[in-house]
């Protein structure tokens, strides 16, 4: 291996304990925890080694966003592709949504904002837009089968995104009563709801 091999080998090893380290602490300690100074104490490097690899906090957040949606949207393809008709599909990707958002709460929670500042993640993270295909797909599909030309795919979208992210953010950062009592039927009944009305 040449030097510059070995060079580029090295920074990807540094970038890649950078991120450990700061995902271990968000575990930890939460995303406002966060601080580049934190992480050149715990991997002893300085803070400028760190600006070599990324250019502040925010571009660490946003390599965890783009982690984070790839999950999601692996995640969601897995579920679809187990369904064959569209209603059935919206079910389990909603189910698979609701899982995802509580199986890994610090993903989601910078992913979408929930109690902490977020850009405008259509522009930021392109990946997100994975998601919207997914589901766009077969509410379109369902539009077409039911002759409903006057529907507008793109706003029942948004509809069923809202619903979704809606009742996890409510569970997520409600008071300690509300995630007691609000439970996955409030979804299951929220999203056969939808369905109905793309349906009918």
């Amino acid at each position: 291996m040449g030097i510059a091999e070995r060079k580029l080998r090295q920074k990807e090893e540094l970038r890649i304990m950078i991120l450990d380290t700061a995902w271990q602490m968000v575990k930890q300690e939460g995303w406002h925890a966060l601080s580049l100074r934190k992480i050149s104490e715990a991997i002893e490097y300085s803070v400028p080694v760190i600006y070599d690899h990324f250019e502040n906090k925010e571009a660490i957040l946003l390599e965890f966003s783009r982690q984070g949606f790839a999950l999601l949207t692996k995640k969601l393809i897995h579920a679809k592709e187990k369904e064959e008709n569209p209603a059935s599909q919206l079910q389990a990707i909603a189910d698979a949504y609701w899982n995802f958002a509580f199986r890994n709460k610090e993903y989601y929670q910078l992913m979408f904002g929930l109690g902490m500042p977020c850009c405008d993640l259509d522009k930021c993270v392109p990946e997100k837009g994975a998601f919207r295909n997914l589901v766009m797909e077969p509410i379109e599909r369902m539009i077409k089968a039911n002759g409903k030309k006057k529907a507008n795919a793109c706003l029942k979208y948004h509809s069923f995104w809202s619903v979704l992210h809606g009742l996890v953010s409510i569970k997520m950062m409600g008071s300690a009563h509300a995630q007691d009592t609000l439970n996955k039927l409030v979804l299951e009944d929220a999203v056969s709801g939808f369905i109905k009305n793309l349906e009918g």
